[in-house]
């Protein structure tokens, strides 16, 4: 039976990535990297850090901690100038997760960093539903290996062997993604999993594995999470 749920942040709770694409390709234009929407998308499951890094490998152009840090807090301010007036959080989703929390342990499991997931949920009102956010980490394999996943329910049964709760198994948990990264991820960590068709298109995450693939979480509430997995 379904005990916890965990979300992908970009893509999923914000609908952002195209936002990310844009943001990422006026910051590496002005420093001489040129950046596809092919580029961007092959890259999906990254943290920034790999991100940036494999944009200089692209087009053997030399890359510092400095200029990498650089890049990557002006991708950041960028991206919260852009959201700051029309946040890309749909109005479902958040009802979605409130009703969720009243019945599942959530959780994020993100290659995004802490600062910016943070800043969003605390836009969206929606920051106290979640009892973990797993980010991006120097010691996590970015997705599709399995790490953020496995560290979030090493987390989350934490906190329940801290309640006095029985800890969970990996198959008692939903995970929610919008690449196919992601859902090879979570599967690989023993995960079912939800793929949302905000980024790719349905076929790519069903080739992924996704056990069942919806255009929109908006039209979801509990039933409909009880109902297909238990």
């Amino acid at each position: 039976m379904t005990q916890a749920i965990f979300f992908d942040f970009n893509g999923v709770i914000i609908n952002d990535e195209r936002i990310h694409l844009k943001a990422y390709r006026e910051i590496l234009t002005s420093e001489g990297v040129e950046l596809s929407d092919a580029d961007y998308f092959a890259s999906l499951g990254m943290d920034d850090v790999a991100f940036v890094s494999a944009a200089f490998a692209r087009v053997n152009k030399p890359l510092n901690d400095e200029l990498m840090r650089g890049v990557i807090e002006r991708e950041h301010a960028k991206h919260r100038e852009i959201i700051k007036s029309d946040l890309p959080v749909a109005a479902g989703v958040v009802a979605f997760i409130k009703e969720l929390a009243r019945h599942y342990d959530l959780g994020i499991v993100s290659m995004a960093e802490h600062s910016e997931i943070d800043h969003v949920l605390n836009l969206a009102g929606i920051s106290h539903q979640f009892s973990l956010v797993v980010s991006a980490a120097t010691d996590l394999r970015h997705k599709p290996a399995p790490d953020c996943y496995l560290r979030g329910l090493d987390l989350l049964n934490s906190r329940r062997r801290a309640d006095r709760k029985l800890p969970l198994l990996a198959a008692e948990c939903v995970v929610i993604e919008d690449a196919p990264p992601g859902i090879e991820a979570a599967r690989a960590a023993g995960m079912r999993t939800i793929g949302v068709t905000t980024t790719v298109g349905e076929k790519a995450l069903r080739d992924a594995g996704a056990d069942i693939v919806t255009g929109n979480l908006a039209d979801w509430n509990a039933d409909a999470v009880h109902h297909l997995f238990g």
